[in-house]
């Protein structure tokens, strides 16, 4: 008499091929919905298809605003404060790095402006009274640059936002946003694939037993989509969890893969904010075109007219009676409007004193290394957190099609066993 047994036994014989396949197939849904996940958290960066439900846009891309606000919040919360970026500048070394260029303009400066407001008076004036005029202007031009620097240092809050000039830079640079996560966490992501294979792989063995045993149509969909599920959740779950290291079954030990990770990804973040994003060039275009730049405007103009008066002088009655007093005052202002315009050129010339003055890259990793794992977590977990419901549903519903196909060719290519 053939029991169930030899029933399944000559299942198993007629049809090894297709038993052997499961777990593989298994296994390539795991990784298969995993890389789709990744994908879709970061890509496209733009929306594709017809708003606003059928279509899709990276996740990260889509909530750029509220990631950089995350990612921002974090960095001045913990890691990087408007007076870390100015306290290490030397006053006296800006003016040093500056002093070529900045005299240049100055000439340039003076000669435009007392052209404009005195065009007769300047003109007949002797070359070496210009140039005497000139040199007395260069020569407290450097002293006016340390003073402006000073009241900046003052004032930093006032004339310097850095959450909005990081936050500025990760949503109007998409790419950029995606690369603080995916370069912060690339071993994570890897983590992830590689991670689908193992797990998909196993579940595939028990998925395998149970078709033997029952033939039921739904086994194989329903394992596809708890593979899809249970591997993305699973994933997950190792990236953050535990905090600490922790021994299972006494066994393995394992801790959240992120946070073991501490010092790596310590060292690339900092390196990538350092450079793309909080770097000198960034710092000193928000300070001159930014959202406070009006106050900037206000310390220099203070500088460079308590600067033309002293320079005036005893000569100054009769400077404002020659050009009339709302003139002069006009022509204070005009001075003032001609430096802002020379600043950006003039300033690049300290850039590369200010990135080894401020050396933001071992600031950064210092303060991260100091996070508490919670903190630590909140670098990456943001881009998990947001609609990850969806990466997971999306993993389920793949799984379960490519298994109702995997049913098909089971029901098609089977030998049938009696």
């Amino acid at each position: 008499m053939i029991t169930d047994i030899d029933l399944i036994l000559a299942d198993l014989q007629a049809n090894w091929i297709l038993y052997l396949a499961m777990p593989f197939v298994a296994a390539a849904i795991g990784y298969g919905t995993k890389v789709v996940a990744i994908k879709m958290m970061f890509k496209p960066l733009k929306f594709v298809g017809i708003r606003p439900y059928f279509g899709w846009q990276g996740i990260v891309p889509s909530k750029s605003a509220t990631m950089a606000s995350i990612a921002c919040d974090l960095m001045m919360d913990r890691l990087l404060k408007p007076e870390d970026v100015f306290d290490r500048l030397d006053p006296n070394r800006v003016a040093a790095e500056i002093r070529e260029p900045l005299i240049r303009s100055v000439e340039d400066i003076t000669r435009e402006v007392a052209a404009k407001y005195q065009p007769g008076l300047w003109e007949s004036a002797p070359e070496r009274v210009k140039k005497m005029i000139i040199q007395r202007i260069q020569n407290e031009a450097p002293h006016m640059v340390e003073l402006i620097m000073e009241d900046i240092k003052t004032n930093i809050s006032r004339v310097f936002d850095l959450k909005d000039l990081v936050i500025n830079a990760l949503v109007r640079d998409k790419e950029l946003l995606n690369r603080v996560f995916l370069e912060a966490g690339h071993v994570e992501f890897k983590f992830i694939r590689t991670s689908g294979i193992w797990f998909g792989f196993a579940i595939g063995i028990v998925q395998a037993v149970v078709w033997a045993l029952t033939h039921n149509a739904w086994v194989i969909p329903l394992f596809g989509l708890f593979t899809g599920w249970f591997t993305d959740w699973l994933a997950l779950k190792m990236i953050f969890n535990p905090k600490q290291p922790t021994r299972y079954l006494g066994l393995f030990e394992w801790q959240g893969l992120f946070l073991k990770r501490r010092k790596q990804v310590a060292a690339s973040y900092g390196a990538l904010v350092a450079s793309e994003i909080v770097t000198p060039a960034a710092v000193i275009e928000a300070i001159l075109k930014g959202p406070l730049s009006d106050r900037l405007f206000g310390l220099v103009q203070k500088q460079v007219q308590r600067t033309m008066d002293e320079q005036a002088g005893l000569a100054k009655p009769l400077v404002v009676f020659a050009v009339g007093s709302t003139k002069y005052q006009e022509m204070k202002r005009t001075v003032a409007d001609k430096v802002m315009e020379h600043l950006p050129e003039t300033l690049s010339h300290m850039e590369a004193y200010a990135e080894e003055a401020m050396d933001l890259k071992n600031l950064l990793v210092t303060k991260m290394q100091e996070l508490t794992e919670e903190e630590f977590e909140g670098l990456l977990r943001p881009a998990f957190q947001q609609d990850e419901w969806i990466l997971i549903t999306v993993g389920a519903v793949l799984g379960f099609l490519v298994g109702e196909l995997q049913v098909h060719v089971m029901l098609h290519f089977a030998v049938p066993v009696t």
